[in-house]
């Protein structure tokens, strides 16, 4: 596929950005690959305990959509964030393992309710659940509708076939010459257009973009060689690279370059939850809990030091 027909399409999904992920079904396993358990029990879910101290930040107003529990949207759709388990109906992955840690520190049963990713502002805002939980980046624009509390940043991923001579993209020259393949119509695909431009005017080689709709397509062109690496979100590529042996990370950045991101845990705009989540998640950043959670997803890259409430937000571009 050109780079010339894309970058029209690229047009065409300009409001996709930073979440296309959340919407593409998991790929049929390699072989060899590592195996992940899709059951809707999950043996393996770390669980915690209660954390007085987040439950008295629940706001005396607030009031939960179900009594008893904490009802969190997910969008099930591509691992490691959340896709159907094996019964076809009830969503696994990291989101659902975050939202669990919360749930049980607030002393809550969790309820799940899967929701197309388009759905999740508007069902948050009239109150058909308490929380949305799945790769929500903070940005200044969804700050003015919702609150966050933050959990992992938000990473782009340079990932190159296991037999590639490149050791390290750390920098926007480092692309020159290169044939990337990105996707069109998403924050990444606009940073690497940006340092295309500037290495232009430095001189530089030109860097070839490469788009593919097919990920079977994508992966024959980086083990293959006709492409170089690929820029992409780093969660998913992190999780495929473990479980596929096929290709490896050589540089990650932050998803709005050069400004920084986070992922965060949405709630109603001053509705009264958000310090309680916020408090929650420190209680399991300290408790080990949360590094456990990362691990299991092949997340540790994305770990924060702390969360907080209502961090800086990405700009709109």
């Amino acid at each position: 596929m050109t780079s010339n027909r894309s970058s029209r399409l690229s047009k065409l999904a300009a409001l996709a950005v930073g979440a296309l992920v959340a919407t593409v079904s998991i790929p049929a396993p390699q072989a060899g690959a590592q195996e992940v358990d899709l059951s809707p029990a999950q043996p393996g879910r770390i669980r915690a305990e209660k954390v007085p101290e987040a439950i008295a930040r629940i706001s005396p107003e607030y009031k939960l959509v179900t009594p008893g529990k904490l009802t969190v949207a997910s969008v099930p759709g591509r691992l490691p964030f959340a896709v159907y388990a094996t019964d076809a109906r009830t969503p696994v992955g990291s989101e659902p393992d975050l939202a669990q840690l919360v749930a049980d520190s607030l002393g809550l049963e969790l309820l799940l309710v899967p929701v197309a990713w388009a759905d999740w502002p508007l069902g948050l805002q009239s109150g058909k659940f308490d929380a949305v939980i799945h790769n929500v980046t903070v940005t200044e624009e969804r700050k003015a509708k919702f609150d966050f509390s933050s959990y992992r940043q938000d990473l782009l991923g340079f990932y190159v076939a296991t037999t590639s001579k490149i050791t390290e993209i750390s920098k926007p020259e480092d692309v020159a010459g290169l044939k990337i393949i990105v996707s069109s119509g998403t924050n990444q695909e606009q940073i690497l257009l940006r340092w295309i431009e500037d290495n232009k005017g430095k001189g530089l080689p030109v860097t070839e973009v490469q788009y593919y709709d097919d990920e079977a397509v994508l992966d024959l062109a980086l083990q293959s060689g006709r492409a170089d690496a690929y820029l992409g979100p780093n969660a998913t590529s992190a999780f495929k690279a473990a479980r596929e042996k096929k290709t490896r990370l050589v540089g990650t950045f932050a998803g709005g370059w050069p400004a920084t991101a986070e992922i965060a845990v949405a709630t109603r705009k001053g509705a009264g939850l958000a310090d309680a989540v916020t408090t929650a998640l420190n209680a399991q950043i300290k408790n080990g809990n949360y590094v456990k959670l990362l691990s299991r997803w092949c997340l540790s890259s994305e770990a924060v030091e702390q969360s907080r409430t209502n961090p800086p937000g990405l700009a709109k571009f």
